[in-house]
């Protein structure tokens, strides 16, 4: 056969186009339509007439977009529209979602399979509030390849100088999100202007037109090919001497004869063969439906999951996640909900909800509910175990719907952060903690007992919370200071020196906190039974993490002293200039500023720095552990 005859096949794009209120995502995508020759006669002859009526000179392309005739009637996106088109070179899939807050839902929806965003600026209005929500829709969703389209730039005259100023401002606001492959491109939706073909208009522009883009933007890279994960659909016996194992696998890849592990039951065999209509396959990978036979015969249902044997997903009834409310009805914590995850359904609670996300602002905000459109962090658990990788790792395995089971409407989509690690229990049992595996405690030679006997005190651990500036260091100190004048036993752990050394490798995302106040917990307590008195100085801002440590310590050996202090004195005070970076937008996750902070509700200790002095706070704290029997 002449290798001209041969069918090449395409890969296949699935991008989504969002943008403020008329800044033209439907006209562009009409253009794309229209240059490419993927609609059909009858198509553009109603479009036209359309046109006419309204009045219009020129074919509204568009209306290929609006189907719905609300949409029509406003000249607005309501509602997520598919298309698809394809050139040479790729197929494509389009989600043109909304750009409106009130359907946030809806961009969720259209963007979740996306590989590639494109975002439209109005060259005329720059950069809007909307703009930047919708950059962090994308940061939200892990897009990896986001284009910035400045639209209209036959209205500012093809001004290069009103692009440049675009791009500056949104690459400035795009730092602080987690984008990483981010281009800028202006065209003219309405003329076609850089749109399927570059513009003399825009000569000083020496990038490549925005089709050239869609065609040859990298994608294979983009799809995890390591970690294997084929949840099971459907379990196949046409007779006694067949039994397979069906389904879509989402990630990574498999060939016969490699190890496998099926969960939950932690069972390990081989795979056999791998069945395809077609025929069998030598390998296998994602994105495939395929059914799987395995040397051993296993007892496996529809819900379970095929991985290689080391390579596990996470196996968890609790996890952390980041979810977007849907539902008409606002979210309640005493319900119960379906969650579908993969090919499992299970019974599932919302159990705590973090903190809801402004998606203008980027603040946190503290609420018990969600109403449709929030989105926020939460902490679900689940009925039973679910097989699961982080979002950012793993979209297919990272990500899970919420179902009401009395309408079956679906109320929420969710993105799995991560497992719950190193607090207490959910619903506020023992604590939850990970052990190394192979190792030993040692048993000290010499007992706190004794060690609390030769220091002629007890030991304690003082934890002193509050926000940056409270003055926890400063109290601390003198603290310390006084201690030791009285012949005390006493260690400081202060929450910058730690990150020096023990914590130096950690950030400060939320997961990366937890872990400091983990790690300085344990290290606490290896100080606390040598009957030392440790005093602690970290804002912790997460009452989650701070219950976690009291239960390293035995009852009425843990101090919870809030150094109470009002936000704005803090700010004034701010010794090193942190709350000032932190609204300029040079910290991110900064607590006070767009990080909150969780009061204790019942502290051990409470001295307020901003109407004592530090002799006073320091004082007040010593009298307590003598009242308390500890000095």
């Amino acid at each position: 056969m002449d290798t001209r005859d041969r069918k090449i096949e395409k890969s296949l794009l699935r991008f989504t186009t969002t943008g403020s209120v008329d800044d033209g995502k439907s006209t562009l995508i009409g253009r794309l339509l229209y240059e490419t020759n993927c609609i059909f006669e009858d198509q553009y002859a109603a479009i036209s007439k359309t046109s006419r009526n309204r009045g219009q000179q020129e074919v509204d392309l568009s209306l290929l977009l609006d189907g719905l005739s609300s949409e029509r009637e406003q000249g607005i996106t309501i509602d997520v529209a598919y298309r698809y088109f394809e050139t040479d070179r790729r197929k494509f899939i389009i989600a043109d979602t909304p750009g409106h807050e009130q359907y946030t839902r809806n961009m969720v929806t259209g963007a979740s399979t996306a590989q590639l965003a494109i975002i439209l600026i109005d060259a005329q209005q720059g950069v809007l509030t909307q703009s930047r929500r919708h950059g962090f829709l994308v940061s939200l969703l892990q897009i990896p390849h986001l284009i910035v389209a400045v639209n209209k730039m036959d209205l500012v005259n093809y001004d290069e100088a009103v692009f440049n100023k675009i791009v500056q401002d949104y690459t400035e606001f795009s730092q602080k999100l987690d984008i990483h492959d981010i281009q800028f491109i202006p065209v003219s939706a309405l003329k076609g202007d850089n749109v399927t073909t570059s513009s003399a208009k825009l000569s000083w522009f020496k990038g490549y037109p925005l089709l050239h883009l869609l065609e040859t933007i990298p994608v294979t890279g983009d799809r995890n090919l390591v970690d294997f994960r084929l949840p099971v659909q459907v379990v196949l016996r046409p007779d006694h001497n067949f039994r397979g194992y069906g389904g879509t696998i989402t990630s990574g890849t498999i060939r016969p004869g490699e190890e496998i592990a099926v969960l939950p039951s932690g069972k390990t065999s081989k795979i056999s063969t791998i069945v395809t209509f077609d025929g069998n396959l030598k390998e296998a990978f994602a994105g495939q439906a395929v059914t799987v036979t395995l040397e051993d015969e296993l007892d496996i249902s529809r819900g379970d999951m095929i991985v290689r044997k080391n390579n596990l997903p996470h196996i968890e009834t609790a996890f952390d996640a980041t979810l977007c409310w849907m539902g008409e009805e606002n979210l309640d914590l005493q319900n119960d909900y379906i969650l579908k995850h993969t090919t499992q359904s299970v019974k599932a609670f919302v159990t705590s909800i973090k903190y809801r996300i402004d998606v203008n602002t980027l603040h946190r905000d503290k609420t018990d509910t969600l109403t449709l459109n929030d989105i926020a962090r939460v902490q679900i658990r689940t009925g039973k175990p679910i097989f699961f990788d982080a979002y950012n790792k793993n979209h297919l395995t990272g990500n899970f719907i919420l179902i009401d089971p009395l309408t079956n409407a679906t109320v929420a989509a969710g993105m799995i952060r991560g497992t719950i690690q190193r607090v207490s229990d959910v619903h506020g049992g023992k604590a939850i903690t990970r052990k190394s595996t192979n190792v030993t405690w040692e048993k000290a030679s010499i007992s706190r007992e004794l060690w609390e006997e030769r220091n002629a005190h007890k030991g304690a651990v003082l934890w002193l919370t509050g926000y940056s500036g409270s003055g926890k260091s400063t109290v601390a100190r003198a603290l310390v200071q006084k201690l030791f004048s009285e012949h005390c036993q006493v260690m400081m752990l202060d929450g910058d020196n730690v990150r020096h050394g023990l914590c130096g490798d950690l950030g400060f995302s939320d997961q990366d906190r937890s872990e400091n106040i983990r790690r300085v917990g344990e290290t606490a307590k290896l100080f606390f039974e040598q009957g030392n008195i440790v005093v602690c100085t970290f804002i912790s801002p997460f009452r989650k993490d701070r219950d976690y440590v009291r239960t390293l310590m035995p009852e009425g050996h843990f101090f919870e002293v809030y150094i109470k202090c009002d936000l704005e004195v803090c700010k004034r005070r701010d010794p090193k200039g942190l709350y000032k970076k932190a609204e300029r937008g040079e910290i991110a996750e900064f607590t006070g500023v767009t990080s909150p902070y969780e009061d204790p509700p019942k502290p051990d200790i409470v001295v307020e720095t901003d109407i004592m002095t530090v002799g006073e706070c320091a004082g007040k704290i010593a009298d307590e552990l003598k009242r308390t029997g500890i000095l």
